[in-house]
C-alpha cells in the first residue's frame, strides 16, 4: 500500500510504503530541489528515507531533514505511537538524516539511541541533552523479537566516520543510509527502471563515495559476510530491490579501479564543523577525476597511527582548517601530519568557514618550511559557499591531481608505437569551443574530437576528458553551446581557451559573448554556434563520450570555412 500526501506550494510530499513484513518506509520527497548541498548538481530532486521495524519491540531507522519536520512527525505518529518506539537507530548523523532526532527524543524520551561510537559522540555534540544510548560495534545485534534480529555493520567514511549499516535477518533488508543511494525523486519506491536512475546513481558515487573507494571495498567485504541481501534500503532515492547485485557490483568495480591507483592524496577535514565536509568532498572529487586515489579522514575521529601511515604513503595532502577550539584529538592530528609530512609532497589547504578557523597561513608556512609543494592557493571561505566556491574547490583538486600525474601522462604519451602514433595523428577534426553555464557555474574548453552523430534527432558526439573542469556541467539534461571556429580567425579564441586557468577563474574575461536561449555563452567571434542538450554519456578509460541533441543554431558567415585541426601524432590533442 502506498499513501501520498501533497503540499503543492513547495512540492514536499510524504510517502509511506510497506516494504516487507512489519517494515514501513517513510520517504520524504523533495521534488524541486535541483541542487544538493550546492556542489552536487541534480536534475531530479532527492528523497530522505526513514524506516519503522516492528517486532515485539519497535525500531526507527534514521529520521529526516528538518524542512519536513511537521509532515514527518504527522506521518510517523499516524503510523505508530511514539511511546512504543524502543530504539532509534542512527546510521549517520549528517543533518539530512538526523535533523529530527531532538524532535523524536521530545516525543519519545524513553527511546534508546543506537549508533557507532563516533555517531553517538557527534549526536551528543548537537542534541545537547542526555539520552539513553547504546554504542554498537561490528557484528553486534539487537533482537526486536518475532524474528527481527538486527545485525550491525560498521562502515566508516561512507561518507562520514560515524556510518553503520543495519541488517534485518528476517526480512534480509540492509539499511545503508548514504551508501548505494542517489539523489533521485520519483513516485517509484524501488529501482525497477535501471535506465532512469543509473546516471544519478553513478554521479552520486563519483561525488560522495569515489573519494572513499577503499572504505567502500571494506564495507562490501563485510556485507559479503551477511546472509543474502534482498533489499538495500538507502537514505536517498529509490530502494534497491530489483538490481541489488548489478548496482553493488558497479560499486565494487568503480572502487577497485579507484583503489588500485598508485598515487594517493590524503584529505583531512572536520565533519561537523563549518563547511569542511562539503568543501573536502568537492576538492576530493576534483582529485579523483584525474585518476588519483583519495583517502579521507576526519581530524576529530581518526587514530594518530592511521594518520601517520596515510601521510607517509601519500603523494599529496589536503587539509581543511579545524576551529581554534578544536578537540585535543584534532589538534594532535595536525601535529601528526606535520611530523609525518615529507619534502616535495603536494599540499593544499582550505578554510572551513565555521567562524573560528585556525589560521590557514600559519599552517601554510610550516609546510613550506618542510619543503612541501603548494598545489593550489589556500582557499578562503569568507561567506556561505555558493556554486562558484564549490567549482573553485573542485578545480583546485583537479589541479593537484594533474600535477601529481604529470610524469605518468608523459610516460603514457611516449609508450605508443611510433608508426601507430603517426597513423592516429592523421585523424583530423574541426576546432570548436564548448561553452556552458549552469546556475552560477560556467565553463569552456577547446575541442576537436567532435562529430555529428545522428540525423533523427539531430545529434553530435563530443569526447570530454574526465579531468576537464567543464565535465561536471555536461551530465544528462545539462545544456551547452557548441561554438565553431573560423579557419581565417581561429587563433585568438584558440590561444585564449588553451590557457591554463587558475581554479575559479572566469574563462570569459575579455571575450565577446552573448547569452544563448539555453543560458550558455555564445562566442561572438565564432563562425557558427549550436545550442545542445546532453542526452547520454558513454564512459571510456580517460574520456566521456557525450551524445547531445541539437536544438538550434546559426552561421554568422555562410561563405567562411570551419577551422581544421591537423595533427602529426595521436598521443595528445
Amino acid at each position: 500500500m502506498v499513501v501520498l500526501t501533497e503540499r503543492a506550494q513547495r512540492r514536499l510530499t510524504m510517502e509511506t510504503v510497506e516494504i516487507a513484513a512489519d517494515t514501513t518506509a517513510i520517504r520524504s520527497l523533495d521534488w524541486d530541489r535541483d541542487r544538493f548541498d550546492i556542489e552536487f548538481g541534480l536534475q531530479n530532486g532527492t528523497t530522505y528515507n526513514s524506516f519503522v521495524i516492528r517486532g515485539e519491540k519497535t525500531a526507527l531507522v534514521d529520521t529526516s531533514h528538518e524542512k519536513f519536520r511537521q509532515q514527518y512527525i504527522d506521518t510517523l505518529t499516524g503510523l505508530i505511537d511514539p511511546a512504543a518506539i524502543d530504539y532509534l537507530i542512527i546510521s549517520h548523523t549528517e543533518p539530512d538524516h538526523s535533523g529530527l532526532v531532538k524532535d523524536i527524543l521530545a516525543l519519545a524520551p524513553q527511546v534508546t539511541v543506537v549508533g557507532s561510537k563516533v555517531a553517538i559522540q557527534f549526536l551528543e555534540g548537537f542534541v545537547h541533552q542526555p539520552f539513553k544510548q547504546k554504542i554498537i560495534k561490528n557484528g553486534d545485534r539487537i533482537d526486536l523479537g518475532n524474528g527481527h534480529e538486527i545485525e550491525f555493520v560498521i562502515a566508516p567514511n561512507l561518507h562520514w566516520p560515524d556510518t553503520s549499516f543495519s541488517f534485518d535477518h528476517k526480512t534480509q533488508i540492509l539499511y545503508t543510509c548514504d551508501a548505494f543511494g542517489m539523489h533521485y525523486c520519483s513516485s517509484s519506491t524501488f529501482d525497477q527502471d535501471l535506465a532512469a536512475i543509473e546516471e544519478d546513481f553513478r554521479y552520486y558515487y563519483d561525488c560522495l563515495m569515489g573519494p572513499n573507494a577503499r572504505s567502500v571495498l571494506s564495507a562490501l567485504k563485510r556485507m559479503g559476510e551477511l546472509p543474502e541481501i534482498t533489499t538495500i534500503a538507502t537514505g536517498h532515492g529509490p530502494l534497491l530491490r530489483y538490481h541489488v547485485s548489478e548496482l553493488t557490483g558497479r560499486y565494487r568495480k568503480w572502487s577497485q579501479a579507484q583503489a588500485k591507483e598508485a598515487t594517493t592524496v590524503a584529505v583531512f577535514y572536520v565533519s561537523d564543523y563549518g563547511y569542511s565536509d562539503r568543501i573536502s568532498q568537492a576538492v576530493a572529487h576534483g582529485i579523483t577525476k584525474t585518476g588519483v586515489a583519495v583517502e579521507m579522514m576526519d581530524l576529530k575521529a581518526s587514530d594518530q597511527q592511521e594518520i601517520r601511515e596515510l601521510v607517509s604513503s601519500a603523494a599529496g595532502i589536503v587539509i581543511g582548517m579545524p576551529p581554534v577550539s578544536a578537540s585535543a584529538n584534532a589538534q594532535a592530528a595536525i601535529g601528526t601530519i606535520l611530523a609525518a609530512a615529507k619534502a616535495k609532497q603536494s599540499i593544499g589547504l582550505f578554510e572551513s568557514g565555521g567562524g573560528e578557523d585556525e589560521s590557514v597561513y600559519t599552517l601554510r608556512n610550516q609546510f613550506r618550511e618542510l619543503g612541501l609543494v603548494e598545489a593550489f592557493q589556500p582557499i578562503r571561505i569568507t561567506e556561505t559557499p555558493g556554486e562558484g566556491t564549490y567549482q573553485l574547490c573542485e578545480e583546485a583538486g583537479t589541479d593537484m591531481g594533474q600535477w601529481l600525474t604529470r610524469d605518468r601522462s608523459i610516460k603514457q604519451m611516449k609508450s605508443l608505437d611510433n608508426e601507430l602514433d603517426k597513423a592516429l595523428g592523421r585523424i583530423s577534426g574541426g576546432l570548436y569551443i564548448i561553452t556552458a553555464q549552469k546556475g552560477d557555474v560556467s565553463g569552456a574548453m577547446l575541442a576537436s574530437w567532435v562529430s555529428q552523430a545522428s540525423f533523427q534527432p539531430l545529434g553530435v558526439s563530443i569526447a570530454v576528458a574526465k579531468d576537464r573542469a567543464i565535465e561536471s556541467i555536461m551530465h544528462v539534461g545539462d545544456r551547452f553551446v557548441l561554438n565553431v571556429l573560423e579557419e581565417a580567425n581561429y587563433q585568438p579564441l584558440m590561444k585564449h581557451f588553451l590557457k591554463r586557468f587558475p581554479p575559479g577563474a572566469d574563462r570569459f574575461a575579455g571575450i565577446k559573448t552573448q547569452r544563448a536561449e539555453n543560458g550558455s555563452p555564445i562566442l561572438l567571434d565564432a563562425l557558427a554556434y549550436m545550442e545542445c542538450e546532453v542526452v547520454s554519456r558513454m564512459e571510456c578509460i580517460d574520456h566521456w563520450i557525450v551524445y547531445s541533441t541539437v536544438q538550434s543554431g546559426r552561421v554568422s558567415k555562410p561563405d567562411a570555412l570551419t577551422a581544421v585541426h591537423h595533427r602529426k601524432v595521436g598521443n595528445h590533442y
